[in-house]
């Protein structure tokens, strides 16, 4: 966590870490590694909120946040109709709340063009309504539209996950440029918090390539912990629930407890 303080410098308050997970390529397992690494960073006593951005709502679904419990959602935050703590709901990992997405998400593209700083509307939103959490991971759809935008607007980082496929660099090259447009313009400390090779497949020579050139081209960027293709991390979604409660042996579940810890060694020199 980080502190901010008011304009008369005399009040601190305690402020989350932010991180989103970005890539404007979909089916790279994004919000199966917010959801995963959200429970793991609970699992260590961290308080931790995701916040579903997109629109197809998987997080929500994958945390087991039924229709009828959306009904205040990220949509009415964006806008202004609703604070964070409004919005947020319990999920059945201790320590673990969600900010889920809704139907109306959709529509928030168009609706946000014409208002008020219109790229800083999650950012001030939380502002007044994140500060009980240590973690803030938001999930953003597979666009660089205005509802990304707003999400690397708010953050401190960001967290990419990226498939190992033949496409990968090409489509990581367009994220990183709008990262350093997104710095210049809105957000100068937003960095890189890592890259996440995920739907590794070790009999797979391409997996194996892709990882070596991602490495050397991005060097100590990626993250040691690769996620494996594994059937129980893609059976979990169905059942409402993260791998790691779904079926914690299976080698997915093993790889995002090792990337938990990698990422809170990045943030604040901790390990699980």
């Amino acid at each position: 966590m980080i502190t901010d303080e008011t304009d008369a410098g005399s009040h601190h308050r305690t402020l989350p870490r932010i991180i989103a997970l970005a890539n404007q390529k979909g089916g790279v397992g994004k919000t199966t590694t917010a959801i995963n690494l959200a429970t793991a960073l609970a699992a260590v006593r961290k308080k931790v909120l995701i916040i579903d951005l997109d629109p197809q709502g998987n997080a929500s679904t994958g945390l087991g946040v039924e229709r009828r419990d959306r009904i205040c959602n990220a949509y009415h935050v964006l806008i202004g109709e609703a604070q964070p703590e409004e919005a947020m709901v319990e999920t059945v990992i201790p320590g673990l709340y969600l900010i889920p997405s809704g139907m109306d998400l959709s529509g928030a593209e168009i609706e946000l063009v014409p208002l008020e700083k219109r790229e800083y509307r999650l950012r001030n939103a939380l502002r007044s309504g994140a500060d009980k959490f240590d973690y803030v991971l938001i999930d953003c759809p597979p666009a660089l539209g205005l509802l990304t935008i707003n999400a690397l607007v708010a953050a401190q980082a960001v967290l990419v996950p990226l498939q190992c496929e033949f496409f990968a660099l090409e489509g990581i090259s367009h994220l990183m440029r709008t990262v350093e447009r997104i710095k210049r313009a809105f957000n100068p400390g937003l960095e890189i918090q890592g890259i996440v090779l995920t739907m590794f497949d070790r009999r797979n020579n391409l997996s194996d390539q892709v990882a070596a050139d991602v490495r050397e081209y991005f060097g100590d960027k990626v993250y040691n912990t690769v996620i494996p293709r594994n059937v129980r991390v893609s059976e979990a979604p169905s059942h409402g629930m993260p791998v790691m409660v779904y079926d914690m042996r299976c080698a997915g579940a093993q790889a995002y407890i090792h990337l938990a810890s990698e990422v809170l060694q990045r943030e604040c020199g901790a390990a699980i």
